[in-house]
């Protein structure tokens, strides 16, 4: 059991419990596998009813997540902020089988915390993780093949 524990999620939203925490990177092993150096979240799971009267879990996550740059490989913050409902069903294959928007997860009666958070973590994830502008070290750009490339083109046309 992880530290955040485990809710009954059809009993948790029909009594409209809320539980809040804190959690870091050693909760979520996925997400140490999809790159992350470093996470610490606040988060916040309430029982509810949806528009369409189902049970649900609104989930609020906000924290920060330490990613690795695709273009430089230096350390990048991303900033989570999660905010979602999730509808809770009894079988599996109705959430297979579902044809519309509304995000699902199966309520058991054992449902553990931090994975929730962790599965939302991981679809708040950029597709690939990149500064916006990376500061490349002046080295970098004076060892590039292609400027070696160019040297020997330019040696070769004079001679």
């Amino acid at each position: 059991m992880s530290q955040a524990g485990q809710i009954d999620g059809l009993q948790f939203a029909q009594e409209r419990e809320r539980r809040s925490g804190h959690l870091e990177l050693e909760a979520f092993p996925r997400l140490a596998e999809f790159g992350c150096l470093a996470a610490r979240v606040d988060y916040e799971i309430e029982g509810c009813s949806n528009a369409e009267g189902r049970l649900a879990l609104r989930v609020t996550i906000d924290g920060v997540l330490e990613l690795e740059c695709q273009r430089c490989l230096g350390s990048l913050e991303h900033a989570a902020a999660v905010r979602n409902e999730l509808e809770l069903a009894v079988d599996p294959a109705f959430i297979e089988s579902a044809e519309d928007d509304v995000d699902r997860v199966l309520a058991t009666p054992n449902m553990e915390v931090s994975e929730l958070i962790e599965d939302e973590l991981i679809l708040s994830l950029p597709m690939v993780p990149m500064h916006e502008t990376c500061d490349l070290p002046a080295e970098a750009e004076r060892s590039s093949p292609f400027a070696a490339l160019a040297a020997l083109k330019k040696g070769n046309s004079e001679g």
